[in-house]
């Protein structure tokens, strides 16, 4: 039996957050990318997708996400 999809919701003060996260220079690589993965999640790409966007793995999307 799979497991139902990760998806993420969030509200407009915290899409606005990430996005300055995933954007700002002064932001370490991995925040930015976490930042990322968790907006992606909210419009509604999957784990395979937002990993190979973010080239990382999809480990390290779905333990962001969860």
């Amino acid at each position: 039996m799979s497991s139902p999809p990760l998806r993420v919701f969030l509200t407009k003060n915290q899409e606005k957050t990430l996005f300055e996260l995933s954007r700002a220079p002064q932001v370490p690589q991995r925040t930015s990318d976490r930042a990322s993965a968790l907006r992606l999640s909210s419009m509604g790409w999957k784990i395979e997708k937002i990993a190979a966007y973010l080239k990382g793995s999809e480990k390290t999307v779905r333990e962001t996400i969860h």
